[in-house]
C-alpha cells in the first residue's frame, strides 16, 4: 500500500509551554499525527529523527535530515516524505536537502507559527497540508518544498519572512509554486533545479562556512577573525546589490588568494546580486573574487558553499559549480540573474 512518510525533527509544531510560557519540542511524530484534522486519505508513518528547537540545528543535524529522507524514498510504497521542523532555520535544511534530492517524489518541509499546546494552533492544518502535498502527482519532479499556510514554495529562495504570524514563508523573487486548498494541489510554477550533488560524498570535516554582515563603517575584523577561526568558506552579507568598502575589498582579495571562497549576497529582501559600483562596491568586490549569489540571500548561500566544499575539496572547482548554480556565470549577459521558475500553464 502507497504511503507518505512524516519525518518528525520538532520545533513550534512539538512545542509545549511551561508555566512560565516557555517552549520546548517535546512532542513526537505519533502526538503530531494524532492532532491531524480530518483523515488524510493516505496510510501515513511517523518518524521520530531529532525533538528540537530548529535554532538548535548544526549542518551535522541537517545532513542527517537529508540522509533519513534519501532512506525513506528507497522503498517504493512511498510517494513522497513530510518533514516537520521549526520555522527558524527550515529555510537552510529545505534548501540543503534540495541540493541531494535526486528523485522525482516530492519532499515537503512544514511546520507551525503556534505551539502544539496553543487553542489556535496552525501546526495540525500545515502538516495536513504537506501531507496531501506529498501524496499528489502535481508534486512530482518539483524536488524538495516548503508548505505553509496552504502556500508551496520551492525550497530554493525561499525564507522566513515574518517572525510570528502564520503565513511565515516567502519567495519574494520567485513567488510560490502553488497552493493547496481542500485537500486539492495546484501548482502553476514549476522551479529550475541544477543538478543534484552526491550526498554519499558529502563530508563536514574541515568545512567551515562564516555569514560576516556588512554595515556603514565596517572594517575587516570579522572577516579577519573568521578567516582565523579556520573559515574555508566566507558569505558577505553586503549592502545594497552587493557592496561593500575599499578595507573590505583589500581583505577580500587577501582572503580569496588564500584560498577561502567568498561569496557575495546582500541583506536587502528582494533582488540578485549585482557588480555595479567601484569603490569598494560590488564590481571591485566580484574583481577581488567574490562570487555574486544571485537570489540567494546569507542563509542559504552558506547552505551550497558549505555543501560544495563538504563535497569538492578542490577549491577552484567548488568556485566554478557556486557561480554556475547561482547565475553569476552569466552576470554579464543576464544581470539581473538566472530564472527560478518556469510557468507549467
Amino acid at each position: 500500500m502507497s504511503k507518505v512518510i512524516v519525518l518528525s525533527t520538532g520545533g513550534t509544531i512539538a512545542t509545549r509551554r511551561d508555566t512560565q510560557g516557555v517552549g520546548l519540542a517535546e512532542d513526537a511524530a505519533g502526538d503530531l499525527l494524532g492532532r491531524l484534522p480530518a483523515d488524510p486519505g493516505v496510510e501515513v508513518e511517523g518518524v521520530d529523527v531529532l525533538r528540537v528547537g530548529s535554532y538548535l540545528f548544526t549542518p551535522a543535524d541537517m545532513r542527517e535530515v537529508a540522509l533519513r529522507t534519501r532512506e525513506a524514498l528507497a522503498d517504493d510504497r512511498v510517494l513522497g516524505v513530510v518533514v516537520t521542523h521549526g520555522t527558524d532555520t527550515m529555510e537552510e535544511t529545505a534548501y540543503l536537502a534540495d541540493l541531494f534530492h535526486d528523485d522525482p517524489r516530492p519532499v515537503v518541509f512544514t511546520g507551525a507559527q503556534r505551539p502544539a499546546d496553543a487553542v489556535d494552533g496552525d501546526g495540525p492544518r500545515n502538516l495536513a497540508d504537506a501531507i496531501t502535498v506529498a501524496a499528489s502527482g502535481a508534486a512530482r519532479g518539483l524536488g524538495v518544498l516548503i508548505c505553509f499556510d496552504g502556500v508551496v514554495h520551492a525550497a530554493r529562495g525561499t525564507r522566513k519572512t515574518h517572525t510570528v504570524a502564520p503565513a511565515a514563508f516567502s519567495a519574494p523573487d520567485g513567488g510560490p509554486l502553488g497552493r493547496v486548498r481542500a485537500g486539492e494541489v495546484d501548482i502553476t510554477l514549476k522551479p529550475v533545479r541544477s543538478e543534484p550533488l552526491d550526498l554519499d560524498a558529502y563530508a563536514l570535516d574541515g568545512v567551515r562556512t562564516d555569514v560576516v554582515a556588512l554595515y556603514p563603517g565596517c572594517d575587516d575584523t570579522a572577516l579577519v577573525a573568521a578567516a582565523r577561526a579556520g573559515a574555508t568558506g566566507i558569505v558577505l552579507q553586503a549592502l545594497g546589490a552587493g557592496n561593500a568598502n575599499p578595507i573590505v575589498t583589500r581583505e577580500v582579495a587577501r582572503l580569496t588568494e588564500a584560498g577561502v571562497v567568498v561569496a557575495l549576497s546582500t541583506r536587502v529582501d528582494a533582488g540578485p546580486v549585482a557588480a555595479l559600483y567601484g569603490n569598494g562596491g560590488g564590481a571591485d568586490l566580484v574583481a577581488a573574487g567574490a562570487i555574486p549569489t544571485g537570489i540567494l540571500r546569507a542563509p542559504q548561500a552558506r547552505v551550497l558553499l558549505g555543501a560544495l566544499l563538504g563535497c569538492h575539496r578542490d577549491r577552484a572547482r567548488v568556485r566554478e559549480e557556486l557561480a554556475a548554480r547561482t547565475g553569476a556565470a552569466h552576470t554579464e549577459d543576464r544581470p539581473w540573474s538566472a530564472g527560478t521558475t518556469e510557468r507549467t500553464r
